[in-house]
């Protein structure tokens, strides 16, 4: 919102001679205009508070979608295993990041590696951060420990959960989210002191790189040090498929997070009462938030088709699973550019993104790594997607609207833009990819020769809500007297025999 200012002493002049005390009259006048300017000031305030209040709560109900997902690809007998994971990663994410993971991702002033102010919200809030700000933050940090979750779900013990989970929430991914997010950040397209990398920094607007990334590559080593699950791949190598007890349960889970990245994307503008430069009383801010909504929108459904008529040329079937992580791959991979492209160039996202996760499923058999929930195939693979994508359709007027800080940044390769934006994006792949590596993949290795990562063999074969969680998450009656109780129904499945005529049949 533009300054508004009223000088007592240059409204006594305009208000001449033939007014009685102009002085005073002045005075009185500007100091009314001064509360009028503060009120809209702090109205501006009290709406993108508002406004980013409303993703926060959006962007955190995605982890009842992840929670819905996991259920549903995982068999029965590790549903609440799976659920208290879930629960698991918000609550220890909330306590670590609000201890030290706000602080090392945010922490201003500090250096380009590391926030070292506002632990434990100390100082807060300040002319930079509410506590909005702090939710919102917290909800994604959460969000990047859930995809994790997923890919070494059935085979892991609990305390293996909670202390990767406090340690990725409250270290790892903070330190990432510092350097491409935070005005100190050395790779931050927003840094207030020293030069942009190539000019530009790295524009990762909500996260392909930050959230998906981090999450997708640090399941990638906890599948990988942990090995596939029992009965996964035949001696001979064969990939064995063990599916998810509930579509039902995925299709539902699907379709929240797809609520939820509303908030994800569109939210990461952090405030909406904004003006474009351009005077246009209709186009500002609000127009890109919309876009943005347009383009996330557009790379989904893309990628779900495209994985629909894809799956369906592979292996013969319609498989809802397939098309319900096709979908979120390409949420995943226009996370970085959906503020800055046009929404056709969304349609090419979702669908290379689609190609790129069938190709890293294909992959994944060809070495015998077990995802049960394709996490780091979908969020690793289409994240990297779409942090290179963003360097390629990133357009002019767009970046600089959404960057305005710095007039003449470079853009997209294919918009007509020169290659230094795709060298900083490359650069971003190599140091997540180094990063997350270099913290994640020790921790879970020590982990495994401590005896603390993986179940035994009887605990898996038996599934975890049995052996850790006390009993199943449903109600089973399979003994054969149990439809000759008082008031059980129950259903049989009647197979042919061979006196079934054809006619009957």
């Amino acid at each position: 919102m533009a300054s508004m200012t009223c000088s007592a002493g240059d409204l006594a002049q305009l208000l001449g001679p033939n007014v009685t005390n102009s002085t005073g009259a002045a005075a009185f006048i500007c100091s009314q205009f001064h509360i009028a300017a503060n009120n809209f000031t702090a109205t501006q305030y009290a709406v993108d508070n508002t406004y980013l209040l409303f993703s926060a709560y959006l962007v955190f109900s995605m982890q009842l979608g992840f929670a819905m997902l996991c259920a549903g690809s995982v068999r029965a007998k590790n549903t609440m295993n799976i659920m208290l994971t879930n629960v698991l990663d918000a609550a220890a994410g909330g306590l670590f990041y609000y201890l030290f993971g706000f602080a090392f991702a945010f922490g201003t002033p500090s250096n380009g590696f590391i926030g070292k102010h506002n632990f434990g919200l100390k100082a807060f809030p300040t002319s930079s951060f509410d506590y909005s700000y702090f939710l919102y933050q917290w909800a994604f940090a959460i969000a990047a420990a859930g995809i994790t979750s997923g890919s070494i779900a059935e085979r892991t013990q609990f305390v293996a959960y909670l202390i990767y989970s406090s340690f990725l929430t409250g270290f790892v991914y903070p330190v990432v989210s510092h350097w491409f997010w935070s005005v100190d950040g050395w790779a931050s397209p927003i840094r207030r002191h020293g030069d942009l990398l190539f000019g530009i920094g790295v524009i990762d607007f909500a996260g392909s790189g930050v959230v998906h990334m981090v999450g997708g590559i640090a399941g990638l080593w906890g599948a990988l040090i942990e090995g596939p699950r029992i009965g996964r791949f035949h001696r001979s190598g064969r990939s064995i498929a063990l599916r998810g007890h509930s579509a039902s349960l995925v299709v539902l889970g699907t379709f929240l997070l797809w609520f939820g990245w509303y908030g994800f994307n569109p939210g990461s503008f952090n405030k909406i009462l904004s003006a474009y430069p351009d005077g246009s009383v209709y186009y500002g801010q609000w127009s890109a938030i919309g876009r943005t909504a347009v383009t996330t929108t557009l790379a989904g459904c893309t990628a779900a088709l495209t994985t629909l008529f894809c799956k369906r040329i592979l292996s013969g079937h319609w498989n809802v699973t397939d098309v319900c992580n096709g979908l979120l791959g390409g949420f995943a991979a226009i996370t970085a550019g959906c503020s800055v492209v046009e929404p056709w160039a969304a349609i090419v996202c979702g669908f290379v993104a689609s190609l790129v996760l069938i190709g890293c499923n294909k992959l994944a058999e060809i070495f015998k790594f077990d995802d049960p929930l394709e996490a780091a195939q979908l969020h690793g693979g289409c994240g990297t997607w779409g942090v290179i994508f963003t360097a390629l359709f990133a357009t002019e007027k767009y970046v600089g609207e959404v960057y305005p800080n710095k007039p003449g940044r470079p853009y997209g390769l294919f918009m007509g833009g020169d290659g230094k934006l795709l060298a900083a994006h490359l650069i971003q792949v190599l140091v997540i990819l180094g990063w997350v590596s270099a913290t994640m993949g020790p921790l879970f290795f020590v982990l495994h020769k401590l005896k603390l990562l993986r179940i035994s063999a009887e605990d898996e074969m038996a599934g975890m809500d049995l052996t850790r969680h006390g009993g199943f998450a449903y109600i089973y009656h399979d003994d054969d007297d149990e439809s000759q109780k008082p008031g059980n129904i129950q259903l049989g499945k009647i197979e042919p025999t061979s006196t079934t005529s054809s006619a009957d049949v």
